[in-house]
């Protein structure tokens, strides 16, 4: 594997999704203009009637994502003013281990970094940590260099430390592969075992070992479990039932998780990156259509990262919340939504305190994404958390293709048009068709 130095730096999430990147991150980018038949449906003719309009759209092109290759959706758009648009669409071969529903819980992936960085400012708020306070004095002796890292550093990628999935032994655990379940310190160790990209805050790269830090530190702090943290700052207050944190191995039985699918080995090899090792592939009970079923995987490096479980309907109320200012103070809402560039394959993305700007054509809209084996999540709200929208689909690499991947970005496209009532965008050229 390459050192993990400024010009070979994975871009995004994980070290498998690179080749993902413009797909799963780019996604709104590309808001076109509706056509003429698409405009219709934003006639004049009633509310309800608009509505249905554009949930039947929305329908029509979630069906189109699961016929290129999507193994399920779910979409749901709330616009602040009535009963929020909820659909699922699932392949037929699914079914016999799930019948998906519009609420069912879904792994958030990196989306949990959000939550992780609200309580973080909670603490902040509450006098409790600083900004500026360094690595060191939280974790002594756990970083490298941690005098000249600070808590900032962590919360918008400016560290500088490596990835740790990019690490070959814990790829091995995230794909499934190896069903050691790691703690966060190992998780750290294996970061900081590689050199640092860069000297702390000259530079962005999102790197997973900043925020299982924050995890920790927040636990360093309070005396408290992160877990228990979410519970009671967020969870609890917010009485968000289906949202919680996974803790080590993560094994799971429960009824109302979405099942996540990756493509097998045969299918997977051509859609890796080059430099990924030898023999990469996502462990699990094999499916008729060259999927394996990955809802069972080892979860232990996710953490603060990634390990969040919620569902549609949950997860909106949390950014809802956290967007119009009732989690945190106006002050540290403003810091939160202080952005830094992203890399330059993210030109309309800037991160922020665990919190990404995103500029559509449609508009501004704040949220973040996030993908776990399995699970990729786009969650948003508008500048006032008023209107929230969310699309989750259950794999990563199902969608890899340009094929699926244009049908999965005219979908989100459109979901956030709707939610900021906008003309729902037209499908790209290279959308399938319903065929």
């Amino acid at each position: 594997m390459p050192r993990n130095t400024p010009r070979s730096r994975p871009a995004r999430h994980a070290y498998l999704t690179l080749a993902l990147a413009a797909a799963l991150t780019g996604t709104l980018t590309g808001c076109q203009a509706a056509d003429a038949a698409q405009d219709t449906a934003h006639a004049p003719t009633g509310r309800a009637s608009v509505v249905a309009a554009q949930k039947d759209r929305l329908a029509t092109l979630a069906q189109r994502d699961v016929n290129a290759g999507a193994p399920a959706v779910i979409v749901r758009v709330d616009k602040g003013n009535g009963r929020p648009i909820e659909i699922a669409r699932q392949a037929p071969w699914t079914r016999a281990d799930h019948t998906l529903a519009a609420d069912d819980q879904f792994r958030m992936g990196s989306n949990t970094k959000t939550m992780v960085a609200t309580v973080v400012l909670q603490l902040v708020a509450e006098h409790r940590l600083k900004l500026t306070d360094p690595v060191e004095k939280w974790l002594p002796g756990l970083i490298p260099n941690g005098s000249a890292i600070t808590v900032r550093m962590l919360l918008n990628h400016t560290s500088g430390l490596f990835n740790y999935l990019t690490d070959p032994d814990v790829l091995k655990a995230f794909t499934g592969q190896d069903t050691r379940a790691w703690t966060p310190r190992e998780l750290i160790a294996a970061g900081v075992r590689h050199d640092p990209l860069f000297a702390p805050g000259t530079d962005y790269s999102y790197s997973n070992t900043n925020y299982v830090a924050l995890g920790l530190i927040a636990e360093k702090t309070t005396g408290h479990t992160l877990g228990d943290l979410i519970q009671r700052r967020i969870t609890g207050p917010l009485h968000l039932k289906n949202t919680y944190l996974v803790t080590g191995f993560g094994r799971t039985n429960n009824p109302r998780l979405a099942h996540g699918y990756e493509p097998d080995a045969d299918r997977l090899a051509p859609l890796l990156p080059p430099y990924a090792p030898a023999g990469t592939a996502f462990a699990g009970p094999e499916r008729s259509a060259g999927y394996v079923d990955t809802t069972g995987i080892n979860a232990s490096t996710l953490w603060a990262a990634g390990g969040m479980v919620s569902n549609a309907q949950e997860w909106a109320r949390f950014s809802g919340a956290l967007n119009s200012g009732k989690l945190l103070p106006p002050a540290l809402l403003k810091e939160m939504r202080t952005t830094v560039a992203e890399e330059a394959e993210f030109p309309n993305r800037r991160y922020g305190l665990g919190l990404e700007k995103v500029s559509t054509p449609c508009g501004t809209v704040w949220g973040h994404n996030g993908q776990a084996p399995g699970y990729s999540s786009e969650a948003y709200t508008d500048a006032t958390g008023r209107r929230t929208v969310s699309v989750f689909t259950t794999t990563i690499f199902g969608i890899a293709s340009p094929k699926a991947a244009a049908a999965n970005q005219a979908l989100v496209n459109a979901a956030v048009c709707t939610m900021l009532d906008k003309p729902i965008p037209a499908a790209p050229a290279s959308a399938p068709t319903d065929s």
